[in-house]
């Protein structure tokens, strides 16, 4: 073996999401990486990025914005951000969860957007968030008592998708505080309440599936060793468990490697718990649409309660192990709360509630999509805003699974060189960052420098 072989540190990285690849960009920006001392290889157990969206839909974001500055797809990280970082909603905020490590991560997204053109490559744009109560519009010509089984004169006509309907009071709206540019929701008729949760001076945006893509070109273009269709299977640790030996992975073809690797970063989201049981991370279905407004909207994180009307379209109960794409009319007024993103590239995406119903798969490639609970998603916002619904186009219906119960970032137990980080909640995107660099000094400097760990600290569960 030659010399070099025999002082090279090797660091492994389970997971190409995007807290996987946060971890490798900062690994290789640390002041302490050298490409000639430290060999960093990310494995990703999917080998595509296609699973949880159904097959009509656009399976590359960066076709929607500018092909000549998007965060261009590599054929060989065909994976990376296969789970809910491609799929999540992309919104950062000061105001996020836990604030141990929010400001670090908040400042890093912006300095990453401006060392590397983030607002062309992945969307990164300071932005708005509101609370909005809204009352949906039933479907044109419905009559919302005989859609819902009951008399049409106890209920009476329903109001429809009109084209005046956009003729707001503006005195009304401004009453509610509701600011002249989000034009593209409601009126003074169906908007109910606005509240107003954070500005561009706390709050901001990115494409999470091209921000994911465009770390793990970084890293690797730093020289970090990115495989895909790598499924971990076992973290090998010394006898006495003091260390870790080795990490085994199965290729798509069946092909069992173990990889020898002083670190070993998992970074699986919701299957950390598969790799280390002892990590209560656990997992939720959430399903979200992507739609094609008819012109720019307005830069709007919303989180709504919508009101649907009787006769409106029934949502799909969260018990339920399928819905049906033609749903039932509702009986009784029920409230929902889809959230809203207005995307830079002429999209917004919109995310609907989790559910436990379908488990886990092996990887994210397996992911299945419920469009019952797409068409609820498409149905409810459609009702609020006709950029949303009649007017626009949805490219998208996809699901993912939510990694709950952390984050927890940090050395696992007494094992020198395993290290978590993983359950970043619906705040992975806002912390990705922030945790790349904490595991980053963990593992050169020995401990976390640039944040108090706190309430991430897996020692406070084991």
């Amino acid at each position: 073996m030659s010399i070099m072989a025999d002082t090279t540190r090797e660091i492994t990285i389970v997971g190409g999401g995007i807290i996987g690849c946060s971890t490798a960009y900062f690994l290789t920006r640390h002041p302490a990486y050298s490409p000639d001392l430290h060999r960093i290889t990310l494995l990703e157990a999917s080998s595509t990025s296609a699973g949880g969206r159904t097959p009509d839909s656009v399976q590359d974001p960066a076709t929607l914005a500018d092909l000549a500055t998007a965060a261009r797809k590599s054929p060989a990280h065909d994976g990376i951000a296969g789970g809910a970082s491609g799929k999540a909603g992309g919104l950062l905020a000061l105001w996020a969860f836990p604030q141990s490590i929010v400001p670090l991560s908040f400042r890093l997204h912006d300095e990453l957007a401006r060392e590397h053109g983030g607002e062309q490559l992945w969307g990164y744009r300071r932005c708005w968030a509101s609370q909005v109560d809204c009352k949906a519009r039933s479907p044109p010509g419905l009559k919302s008592g005989t859609a819902a089984g009951l008399p049409s004169e106890q209920a009476g006509e329903s109001k429809g998708l009109h084209k005046d309907h956009k003729k707001s009071d503006p005195a009304a709206l401004r009453r509610l505080g509701v600011p002249d540019q989000l034009d593209w929701v409601g009126g003074a008729e169906s908007l109910g309440a606005y509240e107003s949760i954070g500005t561009p001076q706390n709050t901001a945006q990115v494409h999470p599936e091209l921000f994911t893509r465009a770390m793990a070109q970084l890293a690797e273009d730093a020289g970090v060793r990115i495989v895909t269709g790598a499924r971990v299977t076992a973290i090998n640790r010394s006898p006495d468990g003091s260390r870790v030996e080795s990490v085994t992975y199965v290729k798509d073809d069946g092909q069992e490697t173990t990889h020898p690797t002083a670190d070993c970063v998992v970074a699986a989201g919701p299957w950390t718990r598969r790799l280390l049981p002892e990590i209560p991370v656990t997992a939720s279905r959430a399903h979200s649409v992507v739609i094609r407004t008819p012109r720019p909207l307005s830069p709007y994180a919303l989180f709504t309660a919508i009101q649907l009307p009787v006769g409106f379209r029934a949502p799909v109960p969260k018990t339920a192990q399928h819905g049906a794409v033609a749903a039932t009319a509702l009986r009784g007024q029920q409230v929902v709360e889809p959230e809203i993103y207005a995307r830079p590239d002429g999209t917004a995406y919109a995310c609907g509630p989790t559910d436990d119903v379908a488990p886990l798969p092996l990887t994210t490639a397996e992911v299945e999509v419920d469009a019952a609970r797409c068409e609820d998603l498409v149905a409810q916002i459609g009702g609020i805003s006709d950029e949303l619904g009649r007017d626009g186009e949805v490219l998208a219906r996809q699901a993912c699974y939510l990694p709950q119960g952390g984050p927890y970032i940090g050395q696992v137990g007494s094992t020198k060189g395993l290290i978590v980080a993983a359950g970043h909640t619906c705040w992975g995107i806002q912390n990705a960052p922030g945790t790349g660099k904490l595991v980053s000094e963990i593992i050169f400097d020995g401990k976390a420098k640039s944040a108090r760990l706190g309430s991430c600290d897996p020692a406070n569960v084991l």
